[in-house]
């Protein structure tokens, strides 16, 4: 991956300001999976507007009071180990009240990937969101600090995040901004292993705008496991219901 290519701007130093919760889910299975990016700066020629675009974006995207939504949506997993192959797709809620279900609705492949890696992912969402600990995952001064690093070729602002604490559910990388703060990725290594016998996985998270509410729309992970190798992981999103207001043809609901 390209490094900042200004010589004229180091990163500006922001803080620790508080941001809307974004939650890094890692389930408890030794393969459970749940790249730093860093890209070029458009040139010399904006050297002195890029730090001013990129801290504006940054108090944008931290002014923001953005509860996460409920949401009904149709997931899909894939997971990838060696000669080992898996996948499902799932109906998924989510809500303040009732918190985090859902249903695996067809499935197919490796039965050890399905089992350890894809439900062990779902299983983990749901157990971090019943026992409160999204909240020490939130981008927030309390558990982070923030530092721009310019604006990069796609005209995004590059927050570089320091987790303060080593935890399972923070992420060490570079969260990526449109002018108006609205976040598109965030990028990097988990602070802590969720296992021993991972050492280390790191995450792409892509976010879009929908209905007026920033969401997650995929997952990639790569892990390097201690005794199996590498392992890859891929969730997709498809939402058909956004705090209470329909995205499209609804899928049945969760039973229970």
């Amino acid at each position: 991956m390209p490094e900042s290519s200004d010589p004229t701007s180091g990163p500006a130093e922001i803080g620790t300001i508080g941001a809307p919760s974004v939650h890094v889910f890692i389930a408890r299975q030794p393969l459970t999976i749940p790249v730093l990016l860093l890209a070029s700066v458009v040139g010399q020629t904006l050297s002195a507007t890029v730090p001013d675009t990129a801290d504006d974006s940054i108090r944008q995207f931290l002014a923001q009071d953005v509860a996460r939504p409920s949401y009904r949506a149709v997931r899909r997993l894939e997971a990838e180990n060696g000669s080992r192959t898996g996948w499902l797709e799932a109906l998924t809620e989510y809500s303040q009240e009732t918190g985090f279900r859902y249903e695996v609705t067809t499935e197919g492949g490796s039965s050890y990937i399905r089992s350890k890696v894809l439900r062990a992912v779902l299983d983990g969402e749901q157990e971090v969101i019943a026992q409160g600990e999204a909240a020490g995952s939130a981008l927030a001064r309390a558990n982070y600090t923030f530092q721009t690093n310019g604006v990069d070729a796609e005209g995004l602002a590059n927050i570089l995040l320091s987790p303060r604490r080593k935890e399972r559910v923070l992420v060490s990388g570079t969260m990526f901004l449109q002018r108006d703060g609205r976040l598109v990725r965030l990028q990097g290594r988990l602070a802590k292993s969720p296992s021993f016998w991972i050492k280390y996985v790191d995450i792409v998270r892509s976010y879009e705008r929908i209905n007026g509410a920033i969401v997650q729309v995929k997952l990639e992970s790569n892990a390097e496991l201690r005794v199996l190798g590498p392992a890859t992981l891929r969730m997709t999103y498809k939402y058909s219901e956004i705090d209470g207001h329909p995205i499209g043809p609804a899928p049945s609901r969760v039973r229970g």
